[in-house]
């Protein structure tokens, strides 16, 4: 019996920029006894069911964007007699979907890192439960990537979990209703003893793939010390010095390494806290700014975040501690008017943010907007074939209608065009050009051009309310300027890289 772990994807890039971690997580999950998972990343290359055996264990995790391709990979397992799991956030929210569509044996819900060695234990024995309720794992029971079994050549940036969860609340966003917004961290031990691991393999730029890395704030620590909340106050400032502690430990690695990770606004407050991502070369960071407007915020509860000219105060904040934003806007928030679209471009370039997404406001599984928008198709009894609009991702992708929230004054065209000359605005050629001053030599300024454009057509063209032409020519783009892009972010191994003297110290203690 071997055990196959599959990543899911339409479109193969030949080259992909970040490790899907989760592969490699459950790799490491997966008992000795069993031998070596076969591990398949579709977006590098498809999955061939010739290579499964009867008996054989598929585990497969599903979002909702790779849904419909998971379930095609489940049903050809099950075909070839293989016992067939899935697991993710589509079938954490979904359990019993991946039984009517994927041919599931069994679904995981929750975190894979504890229970995975069980589910294999079980099939098998022949005798696989058609649910396993994994629930949240703590930090100090999260299982390290097998990253000996990756393919160096096939991946651009490696990726390193610190904490899941996030205490906030955003309409748009499933992370805290299924990861919980109590943040679990990992021991700092076994975050730097992977990045370590990664380095000595030649990788030089690493994802912090969390997704709040600043999950104490400066106003969460005031909000307490009013309240008198004193059993609270300590356990938050014992969190952010393990956080600082973190980016200590990082700052001792090799001046070579660059990290990028996701954080909310309110970090620029924290100017401790942007020094210490500054000496620990976190480079990058993803700041989901949402909206330009009060009312935009306010529609998807995001409050905290500023607009105006003090959103522009606070972005250049992290360009002045040496941190570059991807910033992240959404279009077609029910206050956006025609004007918002230009409105937006005009901020994204006076905040001086180095990169930036617009991305429409997409009703995904999970979350509070997700609840609001299939109550209303349901009703209105939208269906392509009998599937439900309130289910499009079951429907096949020539044939899958264009995903949109209702909105008051714009229509759908009128939202998907606006969006996408924002695109085109901000990747032009000659603002590329112009932002890729931020890095001095001009070999670095062609990589940085590069992976604009890649940026571009991987994210702007592949979306879920994307036509299947436009995907095509994206995926030819992808992979015409993934090979080089990939030689450019790589490092020479470093096989004898020691731990930090001070971890080491540490961990001994």
């Amino acid at each position: 019996m071997r055990v196959h772990l599959v990543n899911p994807s339409h479109a193969a890039f030949g080259v992909a920029v970040i490790t899907p971690r989760w592969l490699f997580v459950l790799a490491g999950a997966t008992p000795r006894a069993f031998g070596d998972p076969v591990l398949v990343d579709e977006s590098i290359a498809p999955f061939d069911p010739s290579t499964v055996e009867r008996g054989d264990v598929v585990g497969i995790s599903v979002h909702t964007g790779n849904a419909l391709r998971g379930y095609e990979v489940g049903n050809a397992a099950r075909e070839r007699g293989a016992w067939v799991v899935y697991g993710g956030i589509h079938a954490t929210l979904f359990p019993d979907e991946p039984h009517a569509r994927g041919g599931a044996h069994a679904v995981v819900t929750g975190d894979g890192d504890v229970i995975w060695g069980q589910v294999i234990a079980d099939c098998h024995a022949g005798a696989p439960e058609p649910v396993y309720a994994a629930g949240r794992v703590p930090g100090d029971r999260m299982v390290a990537a097998r990253w000996d079994l990756m393919r160096r050549e096939h991946y651009m940036w490696a990726s390193v979990q610190t904490v899941r969860g996030c205490p906030k609340h955003c309409s748009f966003c499933s992370v805290w209703r299924t990861d919980g917004q109590a943040p679990r961290t990992r021991g700092n031990d076994a975050v730097v003893e992977e990045v370590v691991q990664l380095r000595r393999l030649g990788f030089r730029f690493i994802a912090l793939a969390d997704d709040n890395f600043y999950p104490v704030t400066r106003g969460d620590l005031a909000q307490a010390a009013r309240r008198q909340d004193r059993s609270r106050l300590q356990a938050l400032e014992a969190m952010r010095e393990d956080r600082l502690d973190l980016m200590r430990r990082l700052a001792q690695l090799p001046r070579d390494m660059v990290f990028f990770t996701q954080i909310t606004m309110e970090a620029c407050e924290d100017h401790d806290f942007l020094d210490a991502m500054r000496a620990a070369r976190i480079k990058g960071a993803l700041v989901g700014v949402e909206s330009i407007t009060p009312e935009g915020l306010k529609d998807v509860y995001k409050g905290f975040n500023a607009t105006g000219d003090a959103l522009v105060a606070r972005l250049r904040t992290f360009r002045a501690h040496d941190i570059h934003v991807l910033g992240s806007f959404i279009f077609g928030l029910p206050s956006d008017r025609h004007e918002t679209f230009a409105a937006t471009a005009e901020i994204a370039d006076r905040a001086d943010i180095t990169f930036a997404q617009f991305v429409m406001l997409t009703p995904f599984p999970g979350t509070v907007d997700f609840e609001r928008w299939a109550k209303g198709v349901d009703a209105d009894g939208k269906n392509v074939d009998g599937i439900p609009y309130s289910r499009h991702w079951l429907i096949p992708r020539a044939s899958r209608p264009h995903i949109y929230t209702h909105h008051p004054v714009l229509s759908p065209d009128e939202i998907r065009a606006y969006t996408q000359e924002t695109w085109d605005r901000f990747y032009s050629m000659a603002s590329v050009w112009r932002r890729s001053r931020c890095v001095k030599s001009v070999r670095a300024r062609v990589a940085f051009v590069l992976v604009s454009k890649l940026y571009r057509q991987m994210y702007a063209n592949t979306g879920i309310t994307t036509d299947s032409g436009r995907v095509a020519r994206s995926v030819r783009w992808s992979r015409w300027l993934a090979a080089p892009l990939q030689k450019l972010f790589a490092g020479s191994p470093m096989p004898d890289l020691a731990m930090p003297q001070a971890v080491a110290e540490e961990s001994a203690a």
